[in-house]
C-alpha cells in the first residue's frame, strides 16, 4: 500500500460549486482529468488501483498510465463536470458530460470512485 501523502487539491479546473466539499484526492483527480494532465492524474491512484472503463480493466499504475495516455489522445472532445455526490464514506460518484468525435458523439459518464488511505483504490466508468 502506498503510504506517501496524497496529491494536493487543485480545483482551478473545476466548477466551484461542485468542488467545495470534495476530498483532496478527488478534486485533484477531476481537475487533472479535465486538464488532460496524465502525470498529475496518476498521482491520485494507489499503487494497486484498478480502473474499469469501456469493458476493460487496468490494474496498477503501469496499466493505468497506458490507459490514461490512450484515453486522452484517442478522441477529441469537450468535457463538463455536471454532478458530484458522496455515496458513503469510501465511495463518491462524479458525472461528466462529453461531446466529441467518438462513436455516438455525446455521452454522460459516471465515474464511481472507491477511496482508501487518501488515494483512489478503484474507479469504474460507465455510461
Amino acid at each position: 500500500m502506498d503510504t506517501s501523502p496524497g496529491p494536493t487539491a487543485d480545483t482551478t479546473d473545476l466548477p466551484t460549486d461542485l468542488a467545495a466539499d470534495l476530498p483532496a484526492v478527488l478534486a485533484a483527480h477531476l481537475a487533472a482529468h479535465e486538464a488532460r494532465d496524465a502525470e498529475r492524474e496518476l498521482e491520485c491512484y494507489a499503487d494497486d488501483a484498478v480502473v474499469t472503463d469501456d469493458g476493460n480493466t487496468y490494474r496498477g499504475r503501469a496499466e493505468i498510465r497506458a490507459w490514461v495516455g490512450r484515453a486522452a489522445s484517442e478522441y477529441t472532445f469537450t468535457s463538463e463536470l455536471t454532478a458530484v455526490r458522496q455515496d458513503d464514506e469510501e465511495h463518491w460518484t462524479a458525472v461528466r458530460h462529453l461531446e466529441g468525435d467518438f462513436p455516438g458523439g455525446v455521452v454522460d459518464l459516471s465515474y464511481r470512485y472507491t477511496l482508501d488511505a487518501g488515494r483512489i483504490a478503484e474507479l469504474l466508468i460507465t455510461p
